[in-house]
C-alpha cells in the first residue's frame, strides 16, 4: 500500500512538475511576445520620430529646388526677350545706312557685335561697302517682321530673324530682299552683343 501511495504521489508529483513546467514556458512564452511587440514598438516609434524628424527637411528641399526651377525658368525667359530685342536693333543696324553717313551708321552697329565676328564685319564694311555706297550712292533699310527665341540661357542666345532690306542704287528703283538669319548672341558685361550672324 505504501509502494502503490508512493507511486501515485510521484505521478502526482510528476504532473504537478509538467504543469508548473508548461505555466513557466507559458510565460516565458508570453513574455517573449510581449518583449518582441515592445521592441517593435520601440523600433515604430523610432521610425516615427525619424520621418517626422526628416519630413521638415524634405519639404526644405522641395520647395528649394522647385524655386530654383522656378528662378531659372524665368531667368530664362528673359535672357530670351532680351535677346531677341538685341538681336532685331541689331539687324536693322547692320543692315540699314545711307551713303552720306554709310561709315558713321555702320561704325554704330560695330559697337553691338563682339569677337570673330565683329572683325568679320569690320573688314567687310571697311573695304567693301562703305566705299560702295559711297560711289555708287546706296542707300538700304532693313526690317524685322518676324523673329523667335531658339535658346536662350544667361550667358547666350540664339533668335531665328526674318530680315527685309530694301536697297536703292542712285536713282533706280529700291528692290527688296528677304532672308531668314540665325543669330548668335553673347552677353558680355551686361549687353547681348552678336556673335553669329548666319543666313539660313
Amino acid at each position: 500500500m505504501t509502494a502503490t501511495s508512493d507511486l501515485a504521489d510521484s505521478e502526482t508529483d510528476a504532473e504537478d512538475d509538467a504543469a508548473t513546467a508548461a505555466e513557466v514556458e507559458h510565460d516565458n512564452s508570453q513574455r517573449v511576445t510581449a518583449d518582441s511587440r515592445s521592441g517593435a514598438s520601440r523600433v515604430m516609434r523610432k521610425v516615427g520620430y525619424v520621418a517626422v524628424l526628416a519630413l521638415p527637411f524634405a519639404l526644405a528641399v522641395i520647395a528649394g529646388y522647385l524655386k530654383y526651377v522656378g528662378a531659372v525658368q524665368g531667368e530664362s525667359a528673359s535672357a530670351a526677350d532680351e535677346s531677341v530685342r538685341a538681336a532685331n536693333d541689331a539687324a536693322v543696324a547692320m543692315l540699314s545706312y545711307h551713303p552720306d553717313t554709310v561709315q558713321n551708321d555702320l561704325d554704330a552697329a560695330k559697337d553691338r557685335m563682339t569677337g570673330t565676328f565683329r572683325d568679320s564685319y569690320s573688314s567687310l564694311v571697311d573695304d567693301v561697302v562703305a566705299p560702295a555706297a559711297i560711289q555708287k550712292v546706296i542707300t538700304a533699310q532693313a526690317t524685322v517682321p518676324a523673329s523667335a527665341s531658339v535658346s536662350a540661357t544667361s550667358n547666350q542666345a540664339v533668335v531665328l530673324l526674318f530680315v527685309n532690306q530694301s536697297v536703292t542704287v542712285g536713282t533706280e528703283p529700291p528692290t527688296s530682299t528677304n532672308s531668314s538669319v540665325r543669330v548668335t548672341l553673347d552677353r558680355i558685361d551686361d549687353r547681348w552683343l552678336i556673335s553669329g550672324f548666319d543666313p539660313i
